[in-house]
């Protein structure tokens, strides 16, 4: 509901929206009174303009009979675009927002969207979500646009079910509920009116991307939409004019909008697309006209053809598209000149450039012969095709490195073919936007033939010897988030010497072996990348041609951490308050997010809690989850040793509690939306100093003060940012104390959430996995992997005068070091080599 002026309101920018309507009064007066009635926005700060435009049916007196609204008569019908371009002439807010007429907003429609500009400067426009009217079904949650110039919407028609409520950056928003900034838009010129209606929104979008603003997606801006309502007034039942607007419309964006180079193969490709569209949709024999065919012609020469009006549309459009030319050319460069954008930077909003959009055979078939006329996979980088492989269980409960690869795949889906493949016998994934397979060991060279690119992680390189080979060429990237070795340190300590030896010896072969291979590395911390980098060092990759050409060496190791999901978490019951016996609803819950393994210390998180305890009866400390989702992991010790702390000092079921099962991944946020404050400690050594503990992102995700061990990168983190307290391992009396503050204090707990409410930002699954993105765009074999690749300047031989003056240069320093009988035991070893060398038919020279 609209609220009066407040402290709070009076820093609400003020918004004005604009709804066009034409001839649909019935849904117009639904619209706006839902904008004044329903909209939680603050009266004084909302301005609701409504652009009649010439309806000419007693429209304007319904409209103006709505409380709070400005009506705006139009002379004429301008179309959508040069509605929507009048109201904003009558504005004065800072951010306009367009909501179709026959659209009703969420109560949280403007305030999300407006959250989003206040918090991002670059983004000059916010793409609301928006369902159909009864919220069932997707009218718009992502942009797509094809080579050709069409924009469409991505999962349109489907359920809603929330899978797309990640927020992402978009090429376009739908006219039908999206704001921008007033500045913005009046600096490009607001909406091309020429357009009229259909794709001016994706014009403007492109426009916007081009000047480097970002346009973003927010699923919490939510609107529902009566899907081409206002059309049905002007156009028949065979759409034509709508299919005549889409084909002109798409021509004129991509005549404005594209490069030079991209015009060049794109348009006269589009063209000749459209009249095959145009005959395909009209079925017209195309073959009717051939002099060979003179003699079948019974009708005669001069008779008329009868071609259907949707067919007629598409040729009418090309005919009006060149027409528009000479204003279009004057558009185009204004625009060409403002662009701080590539084409090339802007493909991945396009989302799939080469979707041919109509599944006509004819049609399919011409698509396919102007891609490869005119190189059009090329110019708009077809799919990639990359493989992810993983080790590790993928099903409803899923541990560290399934969940990796998980968000590895789904990002990467968004512009590339992907297939997500585990080696684990559990394989029972939730639905996903790309294929996931389990494939035994020898059943994976298929998919890595498939595969331009390999992403992998854990022991994955062993299992397919072929990736190992001196000639490969495949592009590999090896995910080295886990240090293996170092972990096996911690975790095979009740091992016998011997065999933890060869253990260890084992899996340093296994990293090395990725080091050797790979193209391109992850890690998931500075901290790693400066211990990955000294392996790289050791192993000769770090060459220098490398350093000459990055210094970063950030084209080789990039740090990608462990992410969370862009989407907050909503719970949906209450499973420790509510579902666990011995606490209620207002117990003071400790939660340890994640497996109980070898390197963490939970037994002085155990005493810590028997300490609090004494002075705080209701404090709750929830394990949750004790038995790992892999088969192949066993339970490790200290699990045992936990079970028997807590026993031996009477907390089990009292203070201390054990969720025996893994939560399934989907339900964790219900989980961790129950707590109060999340915990980690761990002992004091080197994989602590290394580690990145996954667990303290849920509970960034979830808003949780955090309290951890010093020691590893997040503890940095955490006393860097303030987002809890960092104590010292081992000293439960430290670690009682923070407990205590983190859960008693409601102000510096509440100071946390704050803090760590912008900190999540940057660890959302789309932002931490940039330089994977990046690299699959333009993916290349390292430079010291490339065949052919040689030292380009060589070092001179040293000849004969050379060879004597080194050889006198060793006599002394031999002498120097040991004396005669040094110089007589360096002598002989020579003497020895050259004997070898010649027997062996090698050569030597003196």
């Amino acid at each position: 509901m609209a609220e009066g002026t407040s402290t709070a309101a009076s820093r609400l920018p003020v918004l004005s929206v604009v709804v066009v309507n034409y001839r649909g009064a019935d849904d117009t007066v639904t619209c706006l009174r839902a904008l004044r009635s329903d909209l939680d926005y603050p009266a004084d700060r909302l301005e609701v303009i409504c652009v009649d435009n010439a309806s000419g049916d007693g429209s304007v007196e319904r409209l103006r009979a709505v409380e709070g609204v400005l009506v705006v008569e139009s002379g004429a019908n301008l179309g959508f675009a040069g509605g929507c371009n009048l109201g904003t002439q009558h504005a004065s807010g800072t951010v306009l927002a367009f909501l179709n007429n026959d659209a009703r907003p969420h109560p949280d429609w403007a305030r999300a969207a407006v959250r989003v500009l206040a918090a991002q400067p670059d983004v000059a426009a916010v793409a609301s979500k928006v369902l159909d009217w009864d919220g069932e079904r997707i009218d718009f949650v992502d942009g797509g646009l094809t080579w050709f110039g069409m924009g469409y919407k991505r999962h349109a028609g489907e359920l809603d079910d929330g899978r797309y409520d990640a927020p992402r950056d978009v090429l376009f928003a739908t006219g039908a509920a999206m704001f921008v900034r007033t500045g913005v838009f009046t600096e490009v010129g607001g909406f091309d009116e020429r357009f009229f209606m259909f794709y001016e929104d994706v014009d403007l979008g492109w426009r916007l991307n081009l000047r480097g603003w970002r346009v973003r997606f927010e699923p919490g801006s939510l609107a529902f939409h009566r899907h081409h309502a206002s059309m049905s007034q002007v156009d028949t039942e065979d759409n034509a004019r709508e299919l005549y607007l889409l084909e002109r419309n798409a021509l004129a964006a991509l005549y404005k909008n594209a490069s030079d180079a991209t015009l060049a193969s794109a348009l006269p490709a589009a063209l000749a697309l459209a009249i095959r569209r145009a005959t395909a949709r009209g079925g017209i024999d195309p073959t009717q006209l051939e002099i060979t065919r003179r003699d079948e012609d019974t009708a005669g020469d001069h008779d008329t053809v009868a071609i259907s009006r949707p067919a007629l549309a598409g040729v009418l459009a090309i005919d009006q598209f060149v027409e528009l030319l000479p204003s279009l050319a004057a558009s185009r460069a204004v625009e060409q000149a403002a662009r701080v954008r590539s084409d090339a930077d802007l493909l991945p909003l396009l989302r799939k450039a080469m979707e041919p959009a109509y599944p006509l055979p004819r049609y399919l078939a011409a698509h396919d012969i102007l891609v490869e006329a005119f190189g059009l996979e090329r110019v708009f980088g077809g799919r990639r095709k990359i493989l992810v492989i993983t080790g590790d269980a993928i099903s409803e409960r899923m541990a560290g490195p399934a969940i990796r690869a998980w968000h590895m795949a789904e990002v990467l889906s968004a512009e590339h073919e992907v297939r997500l493949v585990t080696v684990n016998p559990v394989c029972a994934p939730p639905e996903a936007p790309f294929p996931v397979v389990r494939a035994k060991h020898r059943e994976l060279d298929p998919h890595v033939a498939w595969a331009d690119v390999v992403v992998l992680q854990g022991h994955a390189l062993e299992l397919v010897p072929a990736l190992k080979k001196p000639g490969s060429t495949k592009i590999v990237v090896c995910d080295v988030y886990d240090p293996m070795h170092l972990e096996l340190l911690e975790q095979g300590k009740d091992e016998v010497a011997e065999q933890r030896e060869l253990d260890l010896a084992g899996v340093t072969k296994v990293l090395n072996t990725q080091l050797e291979r790979g193209d391109f590395f992850l890690c998931a911390s500075e901290r790693q990348r400066h211990f990955w980098l000294g392996h790289l060092m050791s192993l000769g990759r770090l060459t220098p041609a490398l350093y000459d050409a990055d210094p970063t060496v950030r084209s080789l190791l990039a740090v990608v951490p462990f992410g969370l999901s862009g989407k907050p978490p909503q719970q949906s019951r209450s499973p420790i308050k509510a579902g666990i016996p011995g606490i209620g609803a207002g117990d003071r819950v400790v939660l340890w997010a994640g497996g109980v393994y070898s390197w963490f210390d939970p037994l002085t998180l155990i005493t810590a809690i028997g300490t609090l305890a004494r002075r705080r009866p209701d404090v709750r400390l929830v394990f949750l989850g004790m038995r790992h989702p892999n088969p192949e992991v066993p339970e490790m010790d200290i699990s045992a040793q936990v079970r028997a702390l807590a026993g031996r000092l009477e907390l089990t079921g009292r203070h201390v509690f054990f969720n025996e099962i893994w939560v399934p991944f989907d339900q964790r946020q219900d989980w961790l939306l129950d707590a109060d404050c999340g915990v980690t400690t761990h002992y004091e050594h080197v994989e602590t100093t290394f580690a990145f503990r996954t667990r303290v992102l849920d509970y960034l995700w979830a808003g949780l003060p955090i309290v951890t061990t010093d020691g590893d990168s997040f503890a940095e983190l955490v006393r860097t940012e303030r987002l809890g307290v960092v104590v010292p391992a081992e000293d439960p009396d430290a670690l009682a104390e923070a407990l205590e503050r983190v859960l008693y204090d409601a102000e510096f707990a509440q100071a946390c959430q704050d803090r760590i409410a912008v900190v999540r930002e940057r660890f959302t699954w789309e932002n931490v996995l940039a330089p994977l993105t990046a690299f699959c765009r333009d993916p290349r074999p390292a430079a010291d992997r490339l065949a052919g690749a040689e030292t380009l300047v060589r070092k001179p031989g040293l000849g004969a005068a050379g060879t004597v003056r080194r050889d006198l240069g060793l006599v002394r320093e031999y002498l120097d070091v040991g004396g005669p009988g040094e110089l007589a035991k360096r002598a002989a070893g020579r003497v020895r080599r050259i004997a070898r060398e010649r027997l062996s038919g090698g050569r030597h020279d003196a």
